[in-house]
């Protein structure tokens, strides 16, 4: 798990729900999720982590059981019977936990703490077995590209966000899918030119690239994830002194006003 160079300022005891996860937890949350039984295909820990991410940067408020489902299965699908087992409770317990932390600590300090697995030299090789012909990795994007490819599968399973028209948000994307393997019919052709002109030296400098790219959607999908509608009148406000608009000479509080009173 990759670790923070400075950590917030403490703002005493927060509720249990907004406590981040140990990384005994997130050990015990990917063992979890490896148990789930196939046919589903659900998140490991890593992914789920990205997934999260893309949920909580949407440019509306999102509510668990619109997301939760997909954790657990690709397609949604219900994990067991319809009485949830102990483990289940306890996954989908960690996994909000997970999300209120990430929720807060994007919203109060502007960053969080991917979990992000820095993988073997073995790994990052593996992770293009399925095409014998394909260049091993890179080592940064093969320890990053779990956890974009979860945050891109929450912008499949809700595409508000990448339907907003605003450039910047475009482009911040296009910084965070470099990430994600080439493609010749790749349709983030934005995110290779990105990999391309702005190449990274370390790890960490790419941890930090994907946790500002995250705060600025964040940032930029605030103001619509927090509009509140005006509710606006047809017709102008009628006084209870005023003639009343139907015409009938005598005041709205002793016609249609009076009427409207009686029913409340």
């Amino acid at each position: 798990m990759s670790l923070p160079s400075s950590a917030p300022p403490s703002r005493g005891a927060v509720a249990a729900a907004e406590q981040d996860l140990s990384e005994a937890e997130f050990a015990e949350l990917d063992e979890l999720l490896a148990q789930i039984p196939e046919p589903l295909e659900p998140l490991d820990a890593v992914m789920l982590d990205g997934f999260l991410c893309g949920v909580i940067v949407q440019p509306a408020l999102v509510g668990a059981d619109e997301w939760l489902p997909f954790v657990f299965d690709a397609g949604g699908h219900r994990w067991g019977e319809a009485e949830p087992s102990a483990e289940q409770l306890r996954a989908r317990g960690l996994i909000l936990r997970r999300h209120a932390a990430l929720n807060r600590s994007i919203a109060e300090y502007g960053g969080f703490d991917p979990f992000v697995l820095e993988p073997l030299d073995d790994e990052a090789s593996a992770v293009a077995a399925d095409d014998v012909a394909a260049a091993p990795l890179d080592p940064i994007v093969a320890a990053l590209l779990p956890w974009v490819a979860g945050f891109e599968q929450a912008l499949q399973l809700l595409p508000g966000l990448a339907e907003l028209s605003e450039p910047a948000v475009a482009t911040t994307l296009a910084r965070l899918f470099r990430f994600l393997p080439e493609d010749a019919d790749d349709p983030h052709a934005l995110a290779a030119l990105v990999a391309r002109e702005r190449p990274l030296a370390s790890l960490d400098e790419a941890i930090a690239e994907v946790v500002g790219c995250v705060a600025e959607l964040y940032e930029l999908t605030a103001p619509l994830r927090y509009k509140v509608e005006v509710i606006r009148r047809d017709a102008p406000k009628v006084g209870r002194n005023d003639p009343c608009p139907c015409g009938s000479g005598r005041k709205f509080k002793q016609c249609h006003g009076a009427a409207g009173a009686a029913k409340a």
